[in-house]
């Protein structure tokens, strides 16, 4: 035997009510990149299946009901990197939406060349990115290479990934222009005799620095207390002790416990599907989140803070030139910026059209989730002709399912290219230089073991996370402290 992997030939199948998509996640926010991508790639498939990788961010079933989209079978099932190249070589997918950062893709990348070596009836292979991209270009998009299709969120993103991979002699035919799956809602109308609602939508990591967000939150509460109107919503992405893409050492419940003189009345912290908050806001407030995009796609006046500079550290450098670059004081004295519209349809934010009346604002609940209550196949309409942003990945997914076969998977990085490196990152994932798993690793179908097993497991995994969580907002904190005594 080449590897450890279970092979099934099935022949790819072209008619899209037949097709089977798979989506491998890592985080809240990705398994909703990665699930409404499978519902825009193929919208008349069955829903996809879903798989969520083991690691620290491994989301929870609130955060993944949060995220707003729906899922198969009870929802995503957790997996290694190894368990899910066995599922792949079990059972038949047509297309695989991969989103995970650039190491996870290219493990499993090379799991699959390992398991089809030689042209064969393989899935298409997707990939992207989830939301801005400030930082790590060239690394992100050389540990992507290799899928069949790299999804560009905008005309600027796919220039610049395709300089990329030209730069360093890659083909650059998989990147393919298309949008963010989740820029859709209703158009904004102006608040009218509506209370005038502001959203501060935080970020888990940006900024890092426990002075600079107790700054953030100090100004959004002085902008409740100057404007006793106005209903200002701290927009948070996760419970305490909840998962995130990224590590937030300092969450903003506790720093508003520690504010001088507390959140004013018309000041609260809220959680809830961004869109459906969004629904309700007549100013968004942000740093640098994708929360952004969103926002501006449906008119809604947008404004990237400037208050702690304009850094690459901070992302907010990506919306130079987009009209939204503001202070809290200038926001404090009643600015509302308005996105330019070249700048717009540039970076993939084709304004909203107000076709349909916009509903009655949903309201938020105090510290509670909002309860998405509409299936994701319904949620995303999939525009038609020109409009649509993905007709060209589909036509291109058409096109390799048309095939009999597809080549091996050809990633860049190889031990010829990177042998410092690929074996690193693949080792991280329990996987051999060669691609297949290492001894002991247990690839095993996913949900093979045990319900006892399982059970234990599982809990053995959520405390060894609230440990290494623990370690991280609690006691490294007080380790820098000291150190600085």
């Amino acid at each position: 035997m080449r590897n450890s992997f279970c092979r099934v030939p099935v022949p790819l199948s072209s008619s899209r009510s037949d097709q089977r998509v798979a989506v491998l996640a890592d985080s809240d926010t990705r398994w909703k990149w990665g699930a409404l991508t499978a519902r825009r790639l193929a919208p008349d498939a069955p829903a996809p299946a879903g798989y969520v990788l083991r690691g620290r961010a491994t989301p929870t079933a609130r955060q993944l009901g949060e995220a707003g989209v729906g899922e198969a079978d009870g929802g995503p099932v957790e997996v290694t990197c190894a368990e899910f190249l066995a599922e792949l070589g079990r059972r038949h997918y047509d297309v695989v939406v991969l989103a995970l950062v650039g190491g996870a893709v290219q493990a499993v990348l090379h799991g699959v060349r390992a398991l089809w070596p030689d042209p064969a009836a393989r899935p298409v292979l997707v990939t992207g990115y989830v939301g801005v991209v400030y930082e790590k270009l060239a690394d992100g998009l050389l540990l992507r290479h290799g899928a069949d299709l790299v999804l560009a969120n905008s005309r600027h993103d796919a220039a610049r990934f395709r300089a990329v991979y030209e730069g360093v002699g890659a083909d650059p035919a998989a990147v393919v222009e298309t949008a963010l799956p989740f820029l859709d809602g209703a158009a904004y109308e102006s608040a009218g005799d509506r209370a005038h609602r502001v959203v501060f939508a935080v970020q888990p990591s940006v900024p890092e620095g426990r002075a600079d967000r107790a700054y953030l939150l100090e100004r959004a509460a002085r902008h409740a207390r100057l404007h006793p109107g106005r209903e200002v919503l701290v927009k948070l992405r996760s419970r305490p002790g909840e998962h995130t893409t990224h590590l937030e050492e300092h969450p903003y419940q506790r720093l508003a416990e520690r504010l001088p003189g507390g959140l004013p009345p018309n000041c609260r912290l809220v959680y809830g599907n961004m869109g459906e908050v969004l629904d309700g806001t007549d100013l968004l407030v942000t740093v640098s989140s994708t929360a952004a995009l969103e926002s501006l796609h449906r008119g809604i006046p947008t404004a990237v803070l400037t208050d702690l500079g304009i850094r690459e550290a901070l992302g907010n450098h990506h919306f130079l030139g987009s009209g939204c670059l503001a202070s809290w004081d200038q926001l404090d004295e009643g600015l509302l910026p308005g996105g330019d519209p070249a700048w717009l349809t540039a970076h993939g934010v084709a304004p909203a059209t107000p076709a349909v009346p916009v509903a009655q604002a949903v309201p938020v609940a105090q510290a509670v989730p909002v309860t998405p209550a509409v299936p994701v196949a319904q949620a995303v309409p999939v525009a038609q002709a020109a409009d649509d942003p993905y007709a060209a990945a589909r036509e291109r997914v058409a096109r390799l399912l048309a095939a009999d076969r597809l080549p091996p998977v050809a990633p860049y990085y190889t031990l010829a290219t990177a042998p410092g490196y690929l074996p690193g990152i693949l080792a991280r994932h329990r996987l051999a230089p060669d691609g297949t798993p290492l001894p002991g690793t247990g690839a095993r179908a996913a949900g093979e073991s045990s319900g006892a097993r399982r059970w234990l497991r599982a809990h053995l995994r959520e405390a060894a996370r609230g440990a290494y969580r623990h370690g991280v907002q609690r006691v490294a904190p007080v380790i820098r402290r000291l150190g600085e005594l």
